[in-house]
C-alpha cells in the first residue's frame, strides 16, 4: 500500500471504491500513470494487478463458468485484499475443478476437508462450504433461466451501467441494484453475496463500468472492448 493515512481514512477509501479496490488510499484517489497510460489508481504497479485491470475488470461477461468463478473469488476475498485472491487464482481453479459448477456441486464432506488442508486457497470453512452451496444454487438458476448469464444481467436491464467517476472516493460500496441482487441471490441459497460483494462482482463482470473517466480503459470498456 502506497502512502500514509489513518486506518479510518484507509477503510473509508476502500469502502467508497468497492471491495475489489482494496489497497487504494487517499493518495491514489485519482488515476495513476503506468507505462505512459493513465489507469485507475487502485491497481498500482503490480504486474498481476495491472494485467487484471487492463484485460478483465469491467469487461462485460457472458460466460457462465466465468460468472461462477468471479462469484466464488469475490466471496473468498471477504476480509482480504483482492490481490491476495488474484495470487491464489490458479490454485482455486485447480482446487475447484476449473470452476465447473456441476463438479463443485458434487463436493462432499470429505472433499471439503481436503480443501481445508490446501495451502493454495483461503482455508476458511465457511467460505469453502459457501462455494459448494453457491454451485448448487447456480445450477438451479441455470435450470430456471436457461443460463446464469440471462438471470444476472436482468439486474441492470441487460446493459452495462457506465459511470463517469473522477476519483475512487466517488464510487459507492453498494448500489440499489447490488442490494436487490444480494437479496435475490440469498433467497436462492447463495452465500457470501452481501450487497458490497455483489457490487464488486458487478464491477468485475462488467455489469457496471467503474473505470475512472481518465483511465484509458473507461472508453474501451464503454465500446465493449
Amino acid at each position: 500500500m502506497a502512502g500514509k493515512t489513518s486506518a479510518s481514512a484507509a477503510r473509508g477509501t476502500r469502502r467508497s471504491a468497492g471491495r475489489q479496490l482494496e489497497g487504494a488510499v487517499a493518495g491514489e484517489a485519482a488515476p495513476t500513470v503506468v507505462d505512459g497510460r493513465s489507469r485507475c489508481g487502485w491497481c498500482g504497479t503490480d504486474p498481476l494487478y495491472v494485467s487484471y485491470h487492463d484485460r478483465e475488470w469491467g469487461v462485460p461477461l457472458h460466460d457462465d463458468r466465468r460468472h461462477f468463478e468471479f462469484l466464488i473469488l469475490d466471496g473468498a476475498q471477504a476480509g482480504l485484499s483482492w490481490l491476495t485472491i488474484l495470487r491464489k487464482r490458479e490454485n482455486y481453479r485447480r482446487a475447484f475443478a476449473g470452476f465447473d459448477p456441476v463438479k463443485v456441486a458434487r463436493f462432499n464432506a470429505r472433499k471439503i476437508e481436503s480443501l481445508l488442508a490446501d495451502p493454495g486457497i483461503v482455508r476458511n470453512r465457511l467460505k469453502v462450504e459457501a462455494a459448494v452451496a453457491c454451485a448448487r444454487a447456480f445450477l438451479q438458476v441455470q435450470e430456471e433461466f436457461g443460463s446464469f448469464d440471462a438471470y444476472i444481467w436482468r439486474f441492470v436491464e441487460g446493459r452495462t451501467r457506465c459511470h463517469s467517476w473522477k476519483t475512487l472516493r466517488e464510487i459507492p460500496p453498494k448500489t440499489p441494484e447490488s442490494m436487490t441482487m444480494s437479496k435475490d441471490l440469498v433467497g436462492r441459497g447463495f452465500r457470501f453475496v452481501g450487497p458490497t460483494i455483489c457490487y464488486a462482482y458487478m464491477q468485475a463482470a462488467g455489469l457496471v463500468n467503474d473505470h475512472l473517466v481518465e483511465c484509458f480503459r473507461h472508453r474501451e470498456v464503454g465500446r465493449g472492448r
